[in-house]
């Protein structure tokens, strides 16, 4: 199924923009309330506890068919899993060092590239620019004030970000209903649970951690991947990756609410830059190009 061209009527569009939206929302929130689990499993075990509890649930609930994929089918499942994978543990590294708001916002560089790609426009590394303008002002007194190592993981995670938007366009063209989701889910838990429970050591099984486990799966993978998979069935790239660059300032407000994360103006001018750039950078594509996210190439 392609997306929805703009050209078209917006109901269906207007629709699963609201999706991407809800979906952030609930990100941001569940990666809030994930930070508090880490002083007790560490990074890489509320991953496991989150990519786990994901896969059982979409798995339960839809059941997906095994028999009669294409060898096509399994190669998207698998890459879309190796993508999540690498995405949340990165992305957790780098919040278990560095505020919400300021990961997240180094993070949405790589769907900003992206529409830059999309664009083919020379005048679109203008915005490039400006939003490498703001990663600057987030470390201007010098990037190791903000921990060398949870950048570099904020930056790997926005590269695989981007495989992700791609891989799961992708996904949702072969697969129905959420199917290659919950498999591809399976797949990430598979490949980081061993990590995660060698790493967290029992505390991985103590039932409050658990519960609170469950809460931010399905606040943080489950709702969003599974709105924005829906999503991206009926919105072109440029739209999806727009919407995306609103996560810098929901990550913040998210931040600031529930961990009492404080910004300097600088840095939400910062967040304001890239945010800018990202969307700058994506008009500049729609109007480039129509072409749907499952054909860009990289």
């Amino acid at each position: 199924m392609s997306a929805v061209s703009p050209t078209r009527s917006s109901g269906p569009a207007v629709g699963a923009t609201g999706l991407v939206v809800v979906g952030l929302v609930c990100q941001e929130v569940g990666a809030a309330f994930a930070v508090t689990l880490f002083p007790a499993v560490g990074a890489v075990g509320m991953v496991s506890l989150r990519l786990a509890f994901s896969a059982a649930i979409l798995m339960l609930l839809f059941r997906p068919r095994l028999r009669g994929r294409s060898r096509g089918d399994w190669m998207t499942v698998v890459a879309f899993g190796l993508s999540l994978a690498g995405m949340n543990v990165l992305f957790y590294e780098a919040l278990a060092r560095l505020p919400l708001g300021v990961t997240v916002t180094i993070e949405v560089l790589g769907p900003l590239i992206l529409s830059v790609v999309i664009s083919r426009r020379a005048s679109s590394w203008l915005w490039a620019v400006l939003a490498f303008a703001g990663v600057a002002i987030l470390g201007r007194g010098g990037f190791d004030s903000l921990d060398p190592i949870g950048v570099l993981c904020a930056a790997a995670a926005g590269a695989l970000w981007v495989a992700y938007i791609l891989m799961s366009a992708r996904t949702g063209q072969r697969f129905e209903r959420l199917d290659g989701l919950a498999l591809a889910m399976t797949v990430a838990a598979v490949l980081v649970v061993p990590f995660g429970t060698v790493t967290a050591g029992a505390a991985i099984i103590n039932p409050q951690i658990l519960l609170l486990g469950l809460a931010v799966a399905i606040l943080s993978s489950t709702i969003p991947y599974g709105l924005e998979l829906l999503a991206l069935r009926r919105l072109p790239a440029a739209t999806f990756s727009i919407l995306l660059s609103l996560a810098p300032v929901l990550a913040a407000l998210a931040g600031l609410i529930i961990l009492r994360q404080p910004l300097a103006a600088l840095d939400l001018l910062a967040m304001v830059l890239v945010v800018a750039a990202s969307m700058g950078a994506v008009r500049a594509a729609s109007r480039r190009s129509r072409t749907p996210i499952t054909e860009v190439t990289l």
